[in-house]
């Protein structure tokens, strides 16, 4: 049984019920936000393990509340929402997600998501066999032990799925990863609807690290992902 603490946050009092019984009886501790703010001085307050936010809030919107979580937390987010659009599940996975269920869905899978996202959290998968290595004459350094980066010297901050996404793709360089092993890397599992999302992921760490050619350190590797296209130093 577990002792974590997941906050659900829904305007929809039948569905934060549902929630609520299905994690309860795998062990979870739940807390209930029905509007933004709320669930911003609940995250503050009671400092849970995982949230689960829905996008479509009242007064607050579960974006915004995304985007001021991600200023001071790197709590796991769950986001769950009618939103199915392509647009909207690249949105939510700029705004720091970590997963995204779309609405209608099953409980059970669910709890699953929340389950793999939290193994993730407290145990990442994605991690390089050293404490810490260096690739192409130290411009990019990747501690696994501190969960740090530093591209050119300077300090990288990454969200969670990022960095476990560089330690997997930095614990073999050069090796060519396909999307769907990426997805159960840094998911903890493998799930068909999630392969795309590892481009947007991609996206963001190239972004983050100022990584554009000619000197590009994460790779497309046409018709199959990506791959680490440094060498790691001596």
């Amino acid at each position: 049984m577990t002792s974590a603490t997941v906050l659900v946050v829904d305007d929809e009092t039948k569905l934060r019920a549902l929630v609520r019984d299905y994690l309860e009886r795998e062990g979870y501790r739940v807390l209930e936000a029905s509007e933004g703010r709320q669930a911003l001085d609940l995250a503050r307050t009671a400092h849970p393990d995982l949230i689960v936010l829905d996008l479509g809030l009242p007064g607050l919107p579960g974006e915004e509340v995304a985007r001021l979580l991600r200023k001071t937390s790197d709590v796991p987010i769950v986001m769950l929402t009618a939103r199915a659009a392509e647009n909207d599940r690249v949105m939510g996975l700029r705004l720091g997600a970590d997963d995204y269920v779309v609405k209608p869905f099953s409980p059970r899978e669910l709890v699953a998501r929340v389950e793999a996202v939290l193994r993730r959290a407290r145990g990442p998968r994605a991690a390089v066999e050293e404490t810490a290595v260096s690739y192409g004459d130290g411009q990019l350094r990747v501690d696994a032990e501190r969960r740090e980066v530093h591209a050119d010297g300077q300090p990288v901050e990454l969200t969670r799925t990022e960095f476990d996404l560089l330690a997997a793709l930095a614990s073999r360089p050069g090796r060519a990863w396909t999307r769907m092993e990426l997805v159960g890397r840094v998911q903890g599992h493998t799930f068909e609807a999630y392969e795309r999302t590892i481009d947007v992921h991609v996206k963001n760490l190239r972004r983050k690290l100022g990584d554009t050619p000619p000197s590009q350190v994460v790779l497309t590797v046409p018709g199959v992902g990506y791959k680490l296209g440094l060498d790691k130093d001596a």
